[in-house]
């Protein structure tokens, strides 16, 4: 899956070890549909669908109380991470694969539609001859735009990766070439 979906599914990968605490982007108010709106939406749904348990902070719901905060950033790759966290909301699973989390996953983004979230693209790969798959949807709402992601690999090491990456979309086209490439190197797909 390359191309410009390949860039914001990178920034779930970087934004997983970003506290997701800061707020929106600037003049984010009630009335406006923001970070917090999008996570909540994005947790609700995943919890209802009855999906595995992130293990990982800011994604599954709140720090837990007592965490140590995160280090301030020295370097320009931390501080751009830093931003495209702030202008995102998510939740992931990486773990041990789990029987019914494709139909878990389906419920979620079915449960997101009904949350006005409109979906524009879904693509569905087999990823080996054990039933492994890759499912990518892509749904928008309001200057926002989610990277649902569900891959199970049952071959090897037979991991799942379950990811739902929102993205305000003004914020993240602030970021330039060079605030791209610092963030992905060589890795990051050209126009």
């Amino acid at each position: 899956m390359r191309g410009r979906g390949t860039r914001w599914a990178a920034v779930a990968g970087v934004t997983a070890v970003a506290l997701l605490g800061a707020a929106c982007g600037p003049g984010a108010g009630a009335e406006t549909f923001g970070r917090e709106a999008a996570h909540t939406e994005i947790v609700a749904a995943v919890e209802d669908a009855g999906l595995p348990e992130s293990d990982l902070p800011g994604f599954g719901g709140p720090t837990p109380t007592g965490s140590a905060p995160a280090p301030t950033a020295s370097t320009e790759r931390e501080r751009v991470a830093e931003r495209a966290a702030a202008c995102s909301a998510g939740w992931q699973y990486i773990g041990p694969v789990t029987e019914g989390s494709r139909g878990g996953f389906d419920k979620a983004v079915a449960a997101l539609a009904g949350e006005r979230w409109s979906q524009s693209q879904r693509q569905v790969e087999k990823l080996d001859d054990k039933g492994g798959t890759g499912v990518a949807v892509t749904l928008k709402k309001r200057g926002w735009t989610l990277y649902a992601r569900h891959h199970s690999a049952r071959q090897g090491l037979s991991m799942e990766m379950i990811s739902f990456q929102a993205s305000e979309d003004a914020c993240m086209a602030r970021f330039t070439d060079k605030e791209w490439d610092s963030l992905f190197g060589d890795d990051r797909e050209r126009p």
